[in-house]
């Protein structure tokens, strides 16, 4: 009983961080036609003072292990450049399409997997990449030979995104603290953001301020949440519920900006996340075949 607990505890703190990560999209798109770097630099701010605020209660404080500096530089560089396509296309994108081109972030993590970690993966997670794939390129969509830039940037943020991710596992995997992982991601966009923002500096609203921060504040809180599902389940078992974040984006999508995304895109979202529950399914029974 106590296990199914926990279970349902992981659950409900991914289903939170899809929305938290989902309101974070939102909140972008709200604050107008503002620069991307701007966006980014408020979307990490936050972050980084959470994150500083939790490491320097810490007996090692900012102490980097030495075996870590490479792999943590390479997550920067990969999850800035997932940001700053993301929030682009959501700019010029359907909210859901750019929610779900950046969940495409698990399958490219495969793939980089196999070069980063030197993992080998099996016939079917191969085959549902693929899959995932001709998905996307229902949401993508592209006309005599000619994809949506827009769209092409946001498949460009998932690939990014997937491959911060590997790192951050090798990371975990060597014994690299968490939050020094996302005070060292944080930092670093908020430092690269910080030039563009000194010489080309756009005015905002209170307004857009105030949206900003907000998007800023439910990133931290989809950050946490997510630690703290995957301290009470494993990954494999709960991690498919964070693909709720494309449903919350297309109800927020419809309520406030009109958003219908059309039928391709519709079918590209069913196969994305029908693969993805598959994977999911197919990963559980395996471990109960081992266990038995």
């Amino acid at each position: 009983m106590k296990a199914k607990n926990q279970h349902a505890i992981g659950i409900l703190y991914v289903l939170l961080a899809a929305f938290c990560f989902c309101l974070m999209t939102f909140f972008v798109k709200l604050s107008g036609d503002l620069p991307t770097m701007e966006k980014a630099f408020f979307r990490n701010a936050v972050a980084a003072v959470i994150a500083f605020v939790t490491l320097i209660r810490t007996p090692e404080k900012f102490h980097v292990r030495r075996d870590s500096w490479g792999p943590l530089a390479l997550r920067c560089l990969f999850g800035f450049g997932g940001i700053l396509f993301n929030f682009w296309a959501i700019d010029r994108l359907v909210l859901a399409d750019s929610n779900i081109l950046n969940k495409m972030s698990p399958f490219f993590a495969i793939i980089m997997s196999y070069f980063i970690l030197k993992e080998r993966p099996n016939k079917v997670e191969w085959i549902s990449v693929l899959i995932a794939f001709v998905g996307a390129v229902f949401v993508i969509q592209p006309t005599a030979g000619v994809a949506s830039i827009p769209a092409l940037v946001g498949l460009a943020s998932g690939f990014c995104a997937g491959t911060a991710y590997t790192y951050v596992r090798k990371l975990g995997k060597q014994g690299e603290r968490g939050p020094l992982i996302v005070f060292a991601f944080s930092a670093f966009s908020c430092l690269a953001c910080l030039p563009f923002l000194i010489f080309g500096y756009e005015p905002m609203s209170g307004r857009q301020l105030v949206y900003l921060l907000l998007a800023g504040l439910s990133a931290a809180g989809g950050q946490f949440s997510v630690t703290a599902a995957y301290t009470h389940a494993p990954a494999k078992e709960i991690s498919v519920f964070d693909y709720s974040q494309v449903l919350f984006a297309a109800l927020l999508g419809f309520l406030f900006f009109s958003e219908v995304p059309n039928v391709l895109s519709v079918i590209g979202y069913v196969i994305i996340i029908g693969v993805a529950v598959f994977r999911w399914n197919y990963n559980l029974k395996q471990d109960r075949n081992m266990v038995n």
